[in-house]
């Protein structure tokens, strides 16, 4: 065999962590929690008497079904977010560094918004 020759087709080196169908699957099944949590949600503001205001907020709220559900919803909105982002850095991020820069910072970033919303809803 010469330096020069080139098999094509019999191995092929595949790089990344074969994250497709997983991915999808978690993208499908978070954004459905999301849209069953919204729907939820409204069906409760919609059949409450009279204005809508904190204390009617505070109320829907202060169940500890709704507080662990609402929890699920915002991790589940979190995962749904990463790998959204994590594919734009994936495609747009040439470079490994700013690629692993973006994606830590969105990490942290993600983190702070999960953190905020879980204190938020817990001193209601």
């Amino acid at each position: 065999m010469s330096l020069n020759s080139v098999n094509y087709g019999s191995k092929r080196t595949v790089t990344g962590a074969h994250y497709g169908l997983r991915d999808w699957v978690v993208q499908r099944i978070t954004a459905a929690l999301m849209a069953l949590f919204t729907l939820l949600l409204l069906a409760q503001v919609v059949f409450t008497r009279g204005p809508v205001g904190y204390h009617v907020w505070a109320g829907i709220f202060s169940q500890w079904w709704m507080r662990g559900l609402t929890v699920a919803v915002i991790l589940a909105l979190a995962w749904h977010a990463w790998i959204g982002v994590r594919d734009v850095w994936m495609d747009y991020a040439r470079n490994v560094w700013v690629r692993l820069l973006l994606e830590a910072l969105s990490i942290v970033w993600l983190a702070g918004c999960v953190g905020l919303a879980v204190q938020a809803l817990w001193r209601l």
